[in-house]
């Protein structure tokens, strides 16, 4: 029987599978929807991967990623809006629920992050004609503010809708509780979501104390601090009853583990603690 409710990011065991074998290691644990990323589709072929997800009936909840708007140069910026046309058009193919965005951070050189956002909403503007035509939303992923500088700009809930209220229709929100859970207007700004039916995506992992390395030791759920149920319940409250997807990275942990060990685990912890 398939697990509902649950999606792998294929992130999860990125060093263990490529698209390929991931996709035949969350079968045979009954998962039936994934979440992969632009490199894992490149390396097996985008005709390839679209067969594979069609020929297993999977739900694809997200492509990761688009984004990354802002550059030094109008040559930058207008390859960035190629690069994200391109990546709307492979969502298609998969028949992806969103893009899931990350916006980008300075650019080379630059203290300026007002401009630095002005850039990413200008880049959205750019690429919302072609993800409609599409049939593909964009789901913005606010990001930890520590990723401010090289990441993401949009780093709350907050700012991440008030880009979605200034573009329209098409675009919304990928809620990951990594970069939100300490957002002290986090319930506000979900049912602010929810109202506008901007919920596209909802990942999940959990934030370790101590955290060894800010981008490489995410949590397995229940291994760290974030009250995933209290999030999952103001979701839901919202309106959003989408698939939970897990994602995490975790170079020094559950990258080295088996990967049927780390799905398994997903599927354990996804039913007692999420």
């Amino acid at each position: 029987m398939a697990i509902e409710g649950l999606s792998i990011n294929l992130a999860t065991v990125r060093q263990q599978y490529d698209m390929r074998q991931a996709v035949e290691a969350c079968l045979k644990q009954d998962i039936v929807a994934i979440a992969p990323w632009r490199d894992q589709v490149h390396k097996i072929g985008l005709a390839e991967a679209a067969r594979i997800v069609a020929d297993n009936k999977l739900k694809v909840t997200g492509l990761c990623r688009g984004g990354m708007f802002p550059a030094a140069s109008a040559e930058g910026r207008a390859a960035a809006i190629d690069d994200n046309k391109r990546a709307i058009d492979e969502a298609a193919a998969l028949n992806a629920d969103c893009l899931v965005l990350v916006v980008g951070g300075l650019p080379e050189g630059s203290k300026d992050i007002v401009q630095a956002r002005e850039m990413v909403a200008d880049g959205i503007a750019a690429i919302l004609p072609h993800a409609r035509s599409a049939g593909i939303p964009l789901a913005i992923e606010p990001l930890h503010p520590m990723y401010a500088a090289d990441r993401a700009c949009v780093n709350t809930l907050e700012q991440a809708l008030d880009i979605c209220d200034l573009l329209g229709e098409g675009i919304g929100v990928a809620i990951d509780v990594y970069h939100v859970w300490w957002d002290p207007k986090l319930h506000e700004q979900i049912a602010r979501a929810g109202a506008g039916g901007r919920i596209l995506a909802h990942h999940i992992c959990d934030w370790l104390v101590p955290t060894a390395d800010l981008l490489l030791d995410r949590g397995m759920m229940g291994d760290g601090v974030i009250d995933l149920k209290r999030i999952r319940a103001e979701i839901e409250k919202a309106g959003f009853f989408g698939l939970q997807e897990v994602e995490i990275f975790s170079e020094n942990n559950w990258w080295k583990r088996p990967g049927e060990e780390v799905l398994a685990t997903c599927v354990e912890r996804f039913r007692t603690v999420c």
